[in-house]
């Protein structure tokens, strides 16, 4: 996986703008400051689905992508398969690196 996108998510970490694990993305989604939801991609299907039907319903963009263990470490944390972004600049750059 891209260094810097680890390092960025890190940054997000610092900056307070990521939400972690699947209760605090859940309610990031529901309170609307979700800009962005990343999933890993050794997620489990089930979680997957909860996430991609949240992130369609109230109509957030979703991307999958990453490895939960080093998602997770970049933040200092467990293992966590699910990120939510809150801040639209970090979103947006967050996007364009998964793209590269």
């Amino acid at each position: 996986m891209d260094n810097r996108f680890l390092q960025f998510l890190g940054l997000c970490q610092r900056a307070g703008k990521l939400m972690s694990g699947e209760t605090g993305t859940l309610s990031a989604i529901r309170d609307g400051s979700a800009e962005l939801i990343i999933v890993a991609e050794n997620a489990s299907d089930n979680t997957k689905k909860k996430f991609k039907d949240s992130s369609s319903y109230y109509n957030k963009n979703i991307v999958i992508f990453g490895d939960k263990f080093e998602m997770g470490s970049a933040i200092g944390k467990g293992e966590r398969s699910v990120f939510a972004v809150a801040d639209k600049g970090f979103a947006d750059k967050i996007v364009q690196m998964i793209g590269e």
